[in-house]
């Protein structure tokens, strides 16, 4: 339900309304406003003001919650409907590592595609362990649409994917859409205290090496790209 309301202009007076007519008048404005059962204030682009019930779904529009049981709308809630629902039914997720070119191509497509992902950067064996969990393989980029893994990148397999899963095509993100910070799979834990003994060989970067038999760049625990 929503509901509009917008002042008419009119020219101002030259007679003279008492404190007590001016408050009543005051009053009466506010109430016209803001209607009891709105929880949100909108303001579009174009600078027009519309009262809500519900958040609506213009990413562009600015939305203030009037009461203490709204809530500012979710990122997720300011999708366009084709878009919030292929992410809702089959979400997408990359997984990356460091110095990984196609994991590089891989985030530029989706990124033009608009497809909304989130990033899991593959740093350690715990990280490579519960990738092949996740995906059976050790190799990145690799793509989970919903339940479908996807290793390697392949841009008319990912598109495919996506586009079954009912992406659109072309980017319906909305222009102020944040980009997801890569996190790690596995959560760490607090370091321990470096002593003084170890102190200058920890911390030190993995060593990539090359497979003698494919060439293929190896980093600790077997991942590949």
């Amino acid at each position: 339900m929503m509901f509009d309301h917008t002042l008419p202009w009119r020219q101002p007076s030259s007679r003279c309304v008492s404190s007590a007519g001016a408050a009543a008048l005051i009053g009466l404005i506010a109430l016209g406003t803001a209607p009891a059962a709105a929880q949100y204030k909108v303001v579009l682009p174009n600078g027009s003001v519309t009262y809500t019930d519900r958040p609506p779904a213009d990413a562009s529009a600015r939305v203030t919650p009037l009461s203490r049981s709204a809530t500012a709308p979710t990122p997720e809630s300011t999708l366009p409907p084709e878009l919030r629902q292929a992410t809702q039914r089959y979400p997408v997720a990359l997984y990356t590592s460091t110095g990984c070119t196609p994991c590089d191509n891989g985030r530029r497509f989706l990124q033009r595609r608009g497809v909304p992902y989130n990033e899991f950067q593959i740093s350690s064996e715990e990280d490579t362990a519960a990738l092949e969990r996740a995906v059976g393989g050790r190799t990145v980029p690799a793509l989970t649409v919903g339940p479908q893994p996807l290793r390697g990148f392949s841009e008319s397999d990912w598109a495919s994917f996506l586009d079954a899963a009912g992406y659109p095509r072309s980017s319906r993100l909305p222009r102020d859409w944040p980009l997801p910070v890569a996190a790690p799979l596995v959560a760490r834990s607090a370091p321990p205290a470096p002593d003084a003994a170890g102190a200058g060989s920890r911390g030190a970067p993995a060593a990539v090496l090359a497979d003698p038999r494919s060439g293929e760049a190896v980093l600790p625990g077997g991942l590949r790209f």
